[in-house]
């Protein structure tokens, strides 16, 4: 789901600091903190969420926790920009939430900071996806529920496409060729993100490489790699990709008001796209970046985390698995009314009928076909070492060896700290 703030780079919430100490005694935040549950045990919980961009998500989550009997459920819905800081500078004061959502993050698994689940998980194991599994997995031992799978890909205009005669790009250089053709005055080819952090990963596994390897070491120094950032520093500079839009990536409004007809976005808007669109709209996977590569597909989504440095670790345990778990009327309500999502468990996917036919199964089997997940190892100073990469070579044309080498310091020294 997109987050409401314009300003705020959906991935973000996926680099969490090196360490919650590195954060310093920031005061704990609140916003809109109405009580919400029921229950006459005299017990409560606290739970986090960052604002979603889809209309009707807080009223929700605020439904489900009301229809827990056994503690008043205190829904705190962050607004700001900064959920990440809010919620981590929070973790750190007796004001902290006893469940929060997030993403798989191993320093808050290397520091105690979030419990284990696996006892709540395990009966229902082999219902959910074995990648989402895998994904929050650490030593045989599994943190945090998934909540939430959001495939991202490319959407175009089919129309704009067709009259161009341009069929829709398998591989980057495909990509770049169809930009040029499609720009036209104010109407950029291409939009990929204001800070085109969003597309890195995809890039890395569509190039034939990986950010870590099974065995948790440098995967994407690779000469795919290099080829694939000179390619988008070529792309970066041909006047053909839309810069500074109004809104970022994962918000819609780009291909909505025709500032361009390829759009990277995520299922999650395309209910808003197709509304807007109707059935002139397409999705296709990243092409691939090299003859080796293979199109990829970026499978970002949500997750459910106890606190367990709590007060009420063991009573947040047992709302999570009433919410998140026991009630699959509320999983498939959250995954399929406010926006498209894909259910993480087959049993809800598989009556899931919104996603059966048309644009929404063509996005299931693009995530089925080509997903790929982030790695719970992949850290913040390692997506930051690369995010350097990108904008010293994309944006100011530096060595893609020298700058990958620079990263490579970096990784290496959080990989030893991390794996020793």
């Amino acid at each position: 789901m997109s987050a409401m703030s314009s300003n705020w780079d959906r991935r973000s919430v996926l680099r969490a600091a090196a360490g919650l100490a590195a954060l310093g005694p920031l005061a704990a935040c609140g916003s809109n903190n109405g009580r919400s549950g029921g229950g006459s045990s005299g017990k409560s919980i606290k739970q986090y969420f960052h604002a979603y961009g889809e209309a009707g998500v807080e009223d929700a989550l605020k439904r489900y926790a009301k229809a827990y009997d056994k503690a008043a459920v205190n829904t705190q819905w962050i607004t700001s920009a900064d959920y990440e800081s809010k919620l981590f500078s929070a973790l750190l004061t007796d004001n902290a939430p006893d469940v929060f959502e997030f993403h798989p993050q191993i320093q808050l698994i290397k520091s105690g900071q979030v419990a284990d689940l696996s006892d709540i998980i395990n009966p229902v194991k082999s219902d959910f996806n074995p990648a989402d599994i895998a994904s929050h997995t650490v030593d045989g031992k599994i943190y945090g529920v998934r909540m939430i799978d959001d495939p991202q890909f490319f959407f175009y205009r089919k129309s704009v496409l067709e009259k161009a005669k341009i069929q829709p790009p398998t591989t980057l250089d495909e990509l770049i060729e169809a930009a040029a053709k499609l720009t036209t005055g104010k109407v950029k080819g291409l939009f990929i993100g204001n800070d085109l952090h969003a597309v890195i990963n995809p890039l890395i596994w569509s190039s034939g490489a990986d950010t870590l390897d099974a065995k948790n070491q440098i995967a994407y120094h690779t000469e795919g790699v290099k080829e694939g950032i000179k390619k988008m520093r070529q792309l970066f500079t041909s006047g053909h990709l839309l810069l500074d839009a109004p809104t970022d990536y994962w918000d819609p409004s780009a291909i909505v008001q025709g500032l361009t007809p390829i759009q990277f976005c995520g299922m999650w808007a395309m209910p808003v796209m197709q509304k807007a669109l109707g059935d002139d709209l397409g999705i296709f996977p990243f092409p691939k970046v090299t003859d080796s590569g293979k199109q990829s597909v970026v499978n970002g989504g949500w997750s459910m985390f106890v606190n367990a440095k709590g007060k009420n670790a063991d009573l947040a345990k047992e709302y999570v698995k009433w919410l998140w778990i026991d009630q699959k009327k509320y999983q498939e309500d959250f995954a399929l009314s406010y926006g498209f999502h894909i259910p993480p468990r087959a049993s809800i996917a598989a009556s899931a009928t919104k996603l059966k036919t048309g644009l929404p199964a063509e996005g299931v089997k693009l995530f089925n076909d080509f997903g790929h997940f982030d790695n719970i190892g992949w850290t913040q100073a390692m997506i930051t070492a690369l995010e350097d990469v990108f904008a010293n070579c994309v944006r100011k044309n530096g060595d893609p060896e020298a700058e990958l080498s620079k990263a490579d310091t970096t990784v290496n020294r959080e990989l030893k700290k991390l794996f020793g």
